[in-house]
C-alpha cells in the first residue's frame, strides 16, 4: 500500500484467494478500461456465428449456382455458417440424387474454403447441409468428402 501511494498509483488485488494474495500496482481507471475492452472483444467474437440459408434447385443453372456460392463465401467471411438447401417441387422428389449432385458440385466449387458442419439430410421436401469456414489447408475435419447418396 505504501509503495503504491509513493508512486501515485492504486494497489489492485488480482487473486485474493491465493496464498499469498496476488496484487498489482497500476492506475485503476486504466485497468478497468482495459478489462472492459477485453470483455467487449470476447463478446463480439461469440456473437458472430449465426446461420444463413441459401436455397438451391435440383435443376439450377451453373451460373446461378456460382452466384449463390459467391454469396456463401461472403457470409462465411462475415463469420456465419451457411445452410445450403435444395428445394424439391412436385415430381422432382422422384430424383433426389439430383439434389445430392448439386450439393456435391457446390462443395467442389467451394473447395477448401468450407468445412461440412452437417452432412446432407432430407427434411420433408428439402435436402440441406450446413457448411462453415474451412481452414484453407488439409485437416481431417475440414476435408470435403464425397457425399453418399
Amino acid at each position: 500500500m505504501e509503495k503504491a501511494k509513493e508512486l501515485g498509483q492504486d494497489l489492485i488485488e488480482i487473486a485474493p484467494n491465493t496464498d499469498p494474495p496476488v496484487a498489482k500496482i497500476a492506475d485503476f481507471q486504466k485497468f478497468r478500461y482495459e478489462e472492459n475492452k477485453k470483455d467487449k472483444a470476447s463478446r463480439k467474437s461469440t456473437s458472430l456465428g449465426g446461420l444463413k440459408e441459401l436455397w438451391l434447385s435440383p435443376r439450377i443453372a451453373e451460373h446461378d449456382l456460382k452466384v449463390r456460392l459467391d454469396r456463401t463465401e461472403e457470409f462465411l467471411k462475415e463469420g456465419y455458417k451457411v445452410k445450403l438447401t435444395v428445394k424439391f417441387k412436385g415430381r422432382e422428389m422422384a430424383h433426389q440424387e439430383l439434389g445430392h449432385q448439386v450439393l456435391q458440385e457446390a462443395l467442389s466449387l467451394l473447395g477448401d474454403k468450407v468445412a461440412v458442419e452437417r452432412d446432407p439430410k432430407m427434411e420433408g421436401r428439402k435436402l440441406s447441409m450446413i457448411v462453415g469456414k474451412g481452414k484453407g489447408g488439409h485437416h481431417a475435419e475440414t476435408e470435403n468428402k464425397k457425399i453418399s447418396i
